[in-house]
C-alpha cells in the first residue's frame, strides 16, 4: 500500500546543515511551530513583516500559522509552489524558512522568507537555515536569482542577506500597520552565490518532488 510520501513527494524532501534539518512538518511539529510563534518573534514595538500577523492574540497567530502552511501548501502546483519548511535544531522546531517560484522552469528566480522564535535568535541560525534553501535553489534546481526584501529598520535581516551575498535591488513604498516603510528588494545572483556559500548543505528526497516544481527528472544533485 502506498503511503502519504508515495502521493506527495515533498513531504520526504530534507535540507541538513552541520547544525540545522529543514523539511515539512508532522502534525504534531505543525503544532509546536504555531506555539513558537505564540510565544512571539519579535519585539511588538516594531513589525518585520509586511503583513502584520504577528499582532494578532497568541491564540489567533498560532492559529494563523497552521492556516498558512496548510493554504501554501495545499495550492502548490508546478507553475507556482512554495515550500514552507520547518526548520529544526537538535530536534526543536525553531522557525519557518520558506522558498518559493513562480514559472521556476522558465524564470530559474526563488524568494525567500523566514522567521525565527526569539530564543533562536542572534546565534546565525537565520544565516544558516536560508544558505539551505539557497542551496537547494541553485545548486539542486539549476536558480539563476534568488530574491528577498526586508524593511530598513530590520538590520539583521539586512546583515544576513549581505552576508550571503545578496545586493540590492530597488525599493519597495509598502503601508504596515497604517505607517508608510520602506522595504529594500534584495537580489542574489548565482555568481554571487557561489562567491559568498559557506555552509555545507545536504539534501534527499528531491527527486520525486522534481515534476511537483516544475523540471524534469535528473536535475538533482
Amino acid at each position: 500500500m502506498a503511503t502519504l510520501v508515495d502521493h506527495w513527494p515533498l513531504l520526504g524532501l530534507r535540507l541538513v546543515t552541520p547544525r540545522l534539518e529543514l523539511r515539512l512538518p508532522r502534525e504534531a511539529e505543525l503544532a509546536a511551530l504555531a506555539d513558537l510563534a505564540a510565544g512571539g518573534i519579535h519585539d511588538p514595538v516594531r513589525m518585520p513583516f509586511a503583513v502584520p500577523w504577528t499582532d494578532l492574540p497568541p491564540a489567533e497567530r498560532a492559529r494563523s500559522v497552521i492556516q498558512y502552511y496548510w493554504s501554501r501548501l495545499g495550492a502548490c502546483q508546478p507553475a507556482d509552489w512554495s515550500l514552507p519548511f520547518s526548520v529544526f535544531h537538535d530536534g526543536t522546531v525553531i522557525g519557518q524558512q520558506e522558498i518559493s517560484a513562480r514559472d521556476f522552469a522558465t524564470t530559474r528566480q526563488a524568494a525567500t522568507g523566514s522567521w525565527l522564535g526569539q530564543a533562536y535568535q542572534g546565534r546565525g541560525l537565520g544565516t544558516e537555515m536560508r544558505a539551505a534553501v539557497l542551496h537547494l535553489a541553485f545548486a539542486c534546481l539549476g536558480a539563476r536569482d534568488a530574491v528577498s526584501g526586508a524593511f530598513e529598520d530590520n538590520p539583521a535581516s539586512l546583515a544576513v542577506s549581505v552576508k550571503l551575498g545578496y545586493e540590492r535591488d530597488g525599493i519597495n513604498r509598502l503601508a504596515v500597520r497604517g505607517e508608510r516603510v520602506t522595504e529594500y528588494r534584495l537580489r542574489l545572483t548565482r555568481e554571487r552565490w557561489e562567491e559568498h556559500r559557506g555552509v555545507p548543505v545536504t539534501v534527499s528526497g528531491l527527486g520525486p518532488c522534481l515534476p511537483l516544481l516544475g523540471l524534469e527528472p535528473g536535475l538533482e544533485s
